[in-house]
């Protein structure tokens, strides 16, 4: 069974349209917030200067150079590329809260932010790569859909 962003049964407004764009893990992770397995993502290795977008409307949300090494295996980062680019709540799914983050424009689930994640921020944002798309610097940024 899907989820909306809202977690309301089925696809959301924006899900549905980009079921067909995304491959099945991308659109489980995104949509129904799956988790994809450690160490699996190309994107947890990509040490190229870029932008890393929202795979579903291609938001830009991430920069390589607030990418870091944090042992997870999942791309991690200490910083979005704004404030509006990503949304949080309290995600009750373990016997602890955390708290979950995803795409402001979508809705996209992306991954969970925890504060042990260097300076100057001290945050993680601990990111799935399959919610990711990478574009290397001189590469011009997808149109959002």
């Amino acid at each position: 069974m899907s989820s909306s962003p809202d977690n309301k049964p089925g696809c959301g407004p924006l899900s549905c349209d980009y079921r067909a764009e995304l491959s099945g893990d991308s659109y489980e992770v995104l949509f129904e917030e799956a988790t994809e397995r450690a160490f699996t993502s190309p994107l947890y290795l990509e040490q190229r200067a870029g932008a890393y977008i929202c795979a579903a409307c291609h938001n830009p949300l991430f920069r390589s150079d607030t990418k870091y090494e944090s042992g997870t295996g999942w791309p991690s980062f200490y910083q979005p590329t704004s404030p509006e680019a990503v949304g949080t709540k309290k995600d009750f799914k373990l016997v602890w809260p955390r708290t979950e983050y995803h795409c402001a424009r979508c809705g996209g689930h992306q991954g969970h932010v925890f504060e042990d994640g260097p300076q100057p921020t001290g945050l993680r944002y601990c990111n799935n790569g399959v919610a990711l798309r990478f574009i290397p610097d001189g590469e011009p940024l997808p149109d959002l859909r």
